[in-house]
This record gives structure tokens, C-alpha cells and sequence, in this order.
């Protein structure tokens, strides 16, 4: 039986994940942390909840000895701009929770996933079809980061067999959480901004293009990937996947089909714009269909039409 703690349940990840892995595994099979309680009332009300300081190894152990857990989804990090603005604290809660998830997956045989990112590409990596394995060298905290978490964990299967895999993921999009200091979160305000009835100030070029992904299909991958067969894995930390890119004006264009009215106006932040400059326009996925068989759901289409019809119903209560 699979035993799950989640790391990061706050987050805009872990806070739908969270109640994804229950609804697949049990409520009871899933503890939910976060360094911060209490959490969603869903959450809170749903499962198992501890409080976890994910940069401390010992409160990790001891909620893995508490509750026998066997799986770790590590989702402790800070996003990519804000990590900017204080890179020590991004390598620290970024690096010194994995480190710490390793160390406690290796003792009490547990597998883990921790989820790199597009920003683990930089600037002299192939922008279009960017492939699974080519070079990464970023330029943000953040990025590097996602590549030495990468490398560790891979460290970790071949040294020592604990079972770590991650997958890259782009740009994610929710209609449940908003994101919190991420470059391509701008994917994100502009439906909160449309259906609310309000201007949005892009803060990216109008041609910028970047990989994003609807939150349902990064739950599925998140899940999916660890339930693969193993000896089908060539790969482990981390498999590219995507689901559809796009620039700020095609997204605006998509959403003013529904909502003819909608207005938007670019205002630039200089620190985004340098970050998603740098990063893919869109990643091969390739391997991560062939190896475990990843295939998203939506595309831009679908879930603008999902995005809308979701937040009028969540700002109409």
C-alpha cells in the first residue's frame, strides 16, 4: 500500500495534488505539510496534516517514521523571479530540502519526486524542440537549482538505488491557486483578471513564447510518472513535458473569443522578461511519451474554456 507524504502542500502545486493523490490512494494514505498551517479547509479537513520545515531532515523523519510512508512529492521551492530577489534563500530551501528528502528516501527506502522546471534550460540551449538531453546552463538561482536537484537525485538512484524521478515541467496554469513568483504566471492572472472584468498589464513581450501546461494534465504527470514501470525508464530527473506554448498576445486573442471585452496593456518586468528570454519556446517531449507514456489532455483551446467557465463559478459565489 502506498504510503504518501507531501512536502509543500500550500503551494500551487501541492494544494491540488494534495487532494489528487488522496483521491487516487486515500485520504488516509496521504499526509499533507507545509512549513505553514493551517492549509486549505479541503486539505485540512480531508487527511492527515503536519506541520514540516522541509529545511530541517529530522521533522521529515519524523513524520516518514510516524506514518510509514514509502513515497515523498517533494514541492518545496521558491519560483524563479522571486528566488531573483534573494538567491541565498532560493538555494537554500530549494537545494536543502532535496538534500534532506534524498537522505530520508535512502534511510527508510522510500522513492521520491521533486519537480525540475523549463528554467533549468538557459540561454545557449536550442529554444524550439528543446531536446531531453542537451545543455543546460541557466542563469537564475532558480535554474541552477533544478539542474544540480537533477544531477543529485540521479546521484542518488545510481549510488545508492533510491528510486527518484521528476519530471520538467513548463509554465502551469490553475484555476484553484494562484502561482507566487514565477515567470510564467502571467498564464495565470490574465483569466483572473478577464473574468473579473479588469485591464491586464502583461508583464511580458507580446511575442514572447514559452511552454505552459493546465494544472490537470501536471497532476496526472506527477502521478503517472511514478507509477511507471521502472525497467522502461531510460531516463529519470527529468523528463521534458508540455503540453502547448504560446505568446501573451495569442493567450489574450484566445481569451477575447469569450470575452470580447477584455482588455490588455503591456507594462514590463525587466527581471521576467530577462528570465523567460532565456528560457525554451517549447520542449521535445518525446521521451517522457515513449518511456511512461505522458500524453496531456488539454490545449490552449480547452482550457481557456475550462480556465473561464471555472473562475465565473468561483467568483459568482
Amino acid at each position: 500500500m502506498k504510503k504518501i507524504l507531501v512536502l509543500g502542500s500550500g503551494g500551487q502545486i501541492g494544494s491540488e495534488l494534495t487532494m489528487r493523490l488522496r483521491e487516487v490512494y486515500g485520504n488516509n494514505n496521504v499526509v499533507a505539510t507545509d512549513i505553514k498551517l493551517p492549509l486549505t479547509n479541503e486539505i485540512m479537513q480531508s487527511g492527515p496534516v503536519e506541520k514540516c520545515d522541509a529545511t530541517k531532515k529530522e521533522e521529515i523523519a519524523a513524520i516518514v517514521k510516524k506514518y510509514n510512508i514509502n513515497r515523498i512529492y517533494n514541492l518545496v521551492a521558491i519560483l524563479s523571479a522571486t528566488a531573483e530577489r534573494n538567491p541565498m534563500l532560493g538555494w537554500d530551501i530549494g537545494m536543502g530540502a532535496l538534500l534532506n528528502c534524498l537522505e530520508v528516501s535512502r534511510e527508510y527506502n522510500c522513492s521520491i519526486f521533486t519537480p525540475s522546471s523549463i528554467g533549468a534550460f538557459g540561454e545557449t540551449t536550442p529554444l524550439d524542440g528543446t531536446p531531453q538531453d542537451t545543455i543546460q546552463r541557466p542563469n537564475t538561482i532558480y535554474g541552477v537549482t533544478k539542474v544540480a536537484g537533477e544531477l543529485l537525485s540521479d546521484y542518488y538512484f545510481t549510488r545508492f538505488g533510491v528510486d527518484a524521478r521528476s519530471v520538467r515541467f513548463p509554465g502551469l496554469i490553475s484555476n484553484v491557486t494562484l502561482p507566487g513568483g514565477g515567470t510564467t504566471d502571467y498564464a495565470v492572472e490574465i483569466y483572473y483578471a478577464a473574468v473579473k472584468g479588469e485591464t491586464f498589464y502583461c508583464p511580458l513581450k507580446e511575442n514572447t513564447y514559452l511552454d505552459m501546461m493546465y494544472m490537470p494534465d501536471a497532476l496526472d504527470a506527477a502521478i503517472n510518472i511514478m507509477e511507471a514501470d521502472p525497467t522502461k525508464l531510460i531516463h529519470r530527473n527529468s523528463f521534458n513535458v508540455t503540453a502547448m506554448h504560446f505568446t501573451p498576445e495569442e493567450i489574450y486573442e484566445e481569451i477575447k473569443k469569450h470575452i470580447p471585452s477584455f482588455k490588455m496593456e503591456y507594462k514590463l518586468d525587466e527581471v521576467r522578461q530577462k528570465i523567460a528570454d532565456t528560457w525554451p519556446n517549447w520542449m521535445d517531449d518525446s521521451c517522457a511519451r515513449k518511456e511512461w507514456g505522458f500524453n496531456p489532455k488539454y490545449n490552449l483551446q480547452s482550457m481557456t474554456i475550462d480556465m473561464l467557465d471555472k473562475l465565473s463559478k468561483k467568483f459568482a459565489k
